[in-house]
């Protein structure tokens, strides 16, 4: 059992830089291969094509969200195909004709990630096959044929596959650190908010009651109150963003652990913690299987300021993982931040990149790829089928129209809910206040809009004290 309780509660050292003086390894640019990585801008979230695409794509290596809904939307109108490759699995192709540009735009959907590419027609002296169109975008492609897809309501099916992992929403934990606080039983029974963290949160966003809110609620409950009254939320460059402020989550009498609170934050891939004073965050202290970047602010006077200052300053702090990729924008040198407005850009930009570059971990690549192997050969499967069903004389073993699209999520949500709703084994009681239930399977409905259904219990990738995780099989 205590071997076990090891391996539970280990994990990759994390590495802290900026105000402890660490160096930002996320943003050094020693490696010309993190180039792409450290920009000012937000980061991609589409699959980037492999080194194995042709040269004669004009398409970049890799498209931005906004591009990506621009090409969902300009293949609104295409031709697609399947196939089962021997190597590389279940392949998905579509093909569109844009003849106002004279060009084929092609989609290949592959297990491991999708390929873009734009091909003039006038490179080719005949309409390439469907075949020659895929092996174009990968050369590894050894499938001799391909199926043409018929179902007339594949386009909404291919579509909510492309869409899984493409979310405009984030939502991140926000922790609140007093002076002395070095437990996470500390850290999670703050109730109290100073002037200092309100102006702070300020700053993130705008403080919005629960109650018949109609924005992304960030898995937290807009009808009943069970997730509190109150919460901080933002549009940032065309994406919403829910904060999960600690303090504005239930506090529970008793419960040293408040898992009221944790089942949200610990569900996070990103968290801010505003500390108070001179006591350090040490990221081990909040303990999830998910979490895996902190970004630590603390208010600070600068000598520059002097007695006349009013403190205003801001210093900045990061902590992640070590298997997690580098990300921008860099932290200036010295993490300092005077204006409020400037810290938000950056604060809001890091917070989204961290958490798109977390999703390339080791843990949550892997989860990613089995997930999408799983999501990309049910597509197939069922586009495949449908079509069948569509060339039958009989109509004795069509589908029922009503059943269309269920075997494929709905987008918006991202792939980490997708997963996440894939390995839960079992619930928790939320009335119980973490005591695991003895009737086993899953429990609740699938969440609305992609979004977590943490309503009701805490969610398995939080660590709590004396119970084993349910992921120790993964």
């Amino acid at each position: 059992m205590e071997r076990r309780n090891e391996k539970l509660f280990s994990r990759k050292r994390s590495f802290t830089f900026g105000a402890y003086g660490g160096i930002d390894k996320f943003i050094t640019g020693t490696e010309s291969s993190c180039a792409e990585s450290v920009g000012h801008s937000i980061l991609d979230i589409l699959d980037s094509p492999s080194s194995e695409a042709k040269p004669l794509t004009s398409a970049t290596s890799s498209q931005k969200v906004t591009e990506l809904f621009a090409i969902i939307e300009k293949l609104q109108y295409h031709h697609s195909f399947t196939a089962s490759d021997p190597s590389l699995g279940p392949l998905v192709l579509s093909v569109c004709l844009e003849e106002e540009e004279n060009r084929l735009r092609v989609i290949l959907r592959m297990k491991e990630c999708s390929l873009h590419g734009t091909f003039s027609v006038s490179l080719f002296q005949h309409f390439p096959t469907a075949v020659e169109l895929a092996k174009m975008l990968c050369s590894s492609v050894s499938v001799s044929c391909f199926e043409p897809v018929s179902y007339l309501k594949a386009p909404e099916l291919i579509m909510a596959f492309d869409e899984h992992r493409v979310s405009q929403n984030f939502k991140f934990g926000v922790l609140y650190q007093r002076e002395g606080q070095l437990t996470e039983e500390d850290i999670l029974g703050n109730n109290e908010e100073s002037e200092e963290f309100l102006e702070f949160l300020s700053i993130l966003g705008q403080t919005i009651k629960l109650q018949g809110f109609t924005g992304f609620r960030g898995g937290l409950d807009v009808s009943h109150g069970q997730t509190g009254d109150e919460a901080v939320f933002t549009s940032f460059h065309g994406r919403e963003i829910m904060f999960h402020v600690a303090t504005k989550l239930p506090f529970t009498e008793g419960d040293t652990q408040q898992l009221q609170r944790k089942r949200h934050i610990g569900n996070d891939i990103v968290a801010l913690v505003y500390q108070e004073g001179h006591t350090p965050f040490i990221s081990d202290v909040i303990r999830s299987h998910f979490l895996h970047c902190f970004i630590a602010v603390r208010r600070i006077k600068r000598e520059s300021e002097g007695e006349g200052g009013d403190g205003g300053s801001f210093q900045v702090s990061i902590t992640g993982r070590e298997d997690v990729p580098p990300f921008g924008p860099p932290l200036p040198s010295p993490p300092i931040f005077t204006e409020g407005s400037v810290l938000r850009e950056f604060l809001l930009t890091k917070l989204i990149n961290a958490e798109i570059s977390c999703y390339k971990a080791e843990k949550f690549s892997r989860l990613e790829l089995r997930t999408r192997s799983s999501l990309l050969e049910a597509l197939r499967s069922e586009l495949s089928s449908r079509s069948q069903c569509m060339l039958r004389e009989s109509t004795q073993s069509s589908i029922p129209l009503a059943e269309g699209g269920k075997g494929v999520p709905e987008g918006g949500g991202g792939f980490i809910e997708n997963f996440k709703r894939a390995i839960r084994v079992r619930s928790h009681s939320f009335d119980t206040l973490g005591v695991p239930k003895k009737a086993g399977g899953v429990a609740g409905q699938r969440p609305k809009d992609g979004e977590s259904d943490q309503t009701n219990r805490p969610d398995n990738g939080t660590e709590v004290k004396g119970q084993t995780s349910p992921q120790d099989d993964l």
